[in-house]
């Protein structure tokens, strides 16, 4: 333990800590930008200065460590000088157009520059170019770019893509795709968490509310709306909503407010996806052949492009079962616009999910019908959702709850826990096991599959078959259990991927909380709610039953094959041959 004096007050703290840490032990905040605990500690703003008795230069509190008899000032005349100093400049290379920024209200960096009471800028405004497409799912304003690094840091240490980098020295430094020319031209996954880490609205998803207004008003169009199981633990944060408050009923109603004709429940075409993908699996268990070994789930399109720009090998392993988005969308424009007596041509299918990849997903060439009509034609973030509400001036926690149409409204706690790292694997394997032994098992039987841990492995007995399963999340857990695949280091008959850390309720485009990492407080209440729900196993909805009775026949049959499966090589990634 050191001895140190801040701001008056005298503590003792370990040593090896930060100045910064230190502060928040005495109860003192210093601002920070660019600072993430254990991810971007490089001190690049300098809004964090303090000054340090003995020393002349102001010190960055983030990255430098207290000394025993240090006495440090936060707020002196010369540490908050240098401060506003050092944001004015940050601002002179910004767009402050505040109030048509995607993260007005919800901005680090105007957070600060409001406390610092900056009220003018003697630095003339110099921003730099824009380039890129505005109808790539992902889009980077170059002008809004503060060059706190967060971006690089998160895709290389956390997400292993390498996407973005340094570019230039000095006075020129900025941040930039590497590579290539555009983003668009990159090998990127599209999991959107260089969003949800960027402290401004330097980057940000393609909006689309503005095309859903437009299919809701046009008389001729039927819109359907599909919400994913992660939007009910999220939606209602931007409103200060719990999720007891923010249910997928109030969220229901709430579209229907906006005008929207049906509104489904994404844990049905979870369901209908382990119906799928579960028989798809026990059919290459029975084949035996070790080639097919493991098979990867392919719910996440974020991976999926992963997998395919980076680890080509293993594409022909990914599961052929459509996403459950993309499942949903081909029956909404099949089996749906039949029992309505719609040509499909006149449904506007819309999703609201908590990712990125999804946007890029419903446009790929594999997933149209005949005729050429995308399965899914417009895909909002949750973000985006919570900006639809509030372009209607509706007050959600006003509203009751609204049940969901049927018949594609019913779904399990199975299709559920979909949003949760493992969900996917533990309903996968409780409906295996129904398939092999004719009974259910025990709901919980799979938990070990559970929890936030970016590589869990699991050893589970399927009627004396011994199946070694593996869940990962987060793309750089992904890639490291691929190349231990790859060097026979591991061997496994099942891995779950899901691309964003936590699985989708940390999706890239769920609500940010800047410097919070929110998918352990939401995972729980998927689990919670399978918990409480009596229908607990995907092949126990009587709507999937009757779906494969009235229209599919059974999975894997020539019609569920034509729908609800996939070629994962139908589209390509940018320099793939």
């Amino acid at each position: 333990m050191v001895k140190i004096t801040i701001d008056g007050r005298s503590l003792s703290v370990p040593e090896r800590t930060t100045i910064l840490d230190a502060a928040r032990i005495a109860g003192i905040r210093i601002p920070t930008l660019c600072y993430m605990k254990d991810l971007n500690e490089i001190g690049a703003c300098r809004v964090c200065v303090v000054e340090v008795e003995g020393y002349d230069r102001l010190m960055t509190a983030c990255n430098n460590t207290v000394a025993d008899g240090m006495v440090i000032r936060t707020n002196s005349k010369k540490a908050l000088s240098a401060r506003r100093t050092n944001v004015q400049l940050i601002l002179s290379e910004h767009n402050t157009a505040c109030t048509t920024c995607v993260r007005s209200g919800n901005c680090s960096l105007q957070k600060i520059a409001s406390e610092l009471n900056i009220l003018d800028n003697p630095y003339p405004l110099r921003l730099p170019k824009q380039k890129g497409s505005s109808t790539f799912p992902l889009i980077r304003d170059y002008q809004k770019c503060i060059k706190c690094m967060r971006c690089v840091q998160v895709c290389d240490k956390i997400q292993n893509t390498h996407i973005w980098d340094v570019i230039n020295t000095g006075a020129q430094t900025s941040v930039d795709v590497t590579g290539v020319y555009s983003l668009e031209d990159s090998g990127c996954a599209l999991c959107g968490q260089c969003i949800t880490h960027c402290p401004v609205g330097a980057l940000h998803e393609r909006d689309d509310t503005l095309k859903v207004l437009e299919a809701v008003s046009d008389p001729e169009i039927v819109t359907v709306v599909q919400i994913a199981p992660s939007i009910r633990t999220a939606w209602g944060e931007a409103f200060g909503m719990s999720p007891d408050e923010a249910t997928v009923g109030r969220l229901a109603a709430a579209l229907r407010m906006i005008g929207v004709d049906y509104v489904f429940d994404s844990d049905f075409s979870a369901d209908l996806t382990i119906m799928e993908e579960a028989n798809e699996f026990l059919e290459r268990l029975k084949d035996g052949d070790s080639k097919q070994f493991p098979m990867f789930t392919s719910c996440c399109p974020g991976w999926v492009r992963f997998c395919k720009a980076h680890y080509p090998q293993f594409v022909d392993r990914i599961s052929t079962s459509k996403s459950p988005q993309q499942m949903f969308g081909a029956m909404i424009k099949s089996y749906f616009a039949e029992r309505i007596n719609v040509d499909p041509s006149k449904i506007c299918s819309i999703s609201i999910m908590p990712c990125l990849a999804k946007k890029a997903e419903c446009d790929y060439p594999t997933m149209k019908d005949a005729a050429g009509n995308a399965d899914v034609d417009l895909v909002l973030t949750t973000r985006e959702a919570e900006r639809l509400i509030r372009m209607a001036h509706i007050v959600p926690q006003d509203l009751p709850d609204e049940e969901m149409d049927s018949p594609l409204g019913i779904g399990s706690g199975a299709g559920n826990i979909f949003g949760a790292s493992g969900g996917v694997m533990e309903a996968a394997l409780r409906t295996a096991y129904y398939a092999v032994t004719g009974e259910n098992p025990d709901p919980d039987h799979f938990r070990e599959v559970r929890g936030m841990g970016g590589w869990k492995q699991a050893v589970f007995d399927l009627n004396g078959t011994q199946l070694r399963v593996a869940v990962v999340n987060g793309l750089g857990n992904a890639s490291a259990l691929l190349d231990a695949l790859d060097c026979g280091r591991v061997n496994y008959d099942f891995v779950e991927v899901m691309a964003c850390p936590g699985g989708c309720v940390g999706g890239g485009g769920q609500p940010i909380h800047d410097g919070v990492e929110m998918a352990g407080e939401r995972a729980p209440v998927l689990y919670r709610q399978d918990r409480n729900m009596t229908l607990r196993f995907s092949h126990d909805n009587p709507a999937i039953r009757e779906c494969y009775r009235e229209y599919l026949g059974k999975p894997l049959s020539e019609r569920a094959e034509e729908l609800l499966h996939t070629d994962q090589h139908g589209w390509k990634m940018p320099g793939e041959g």
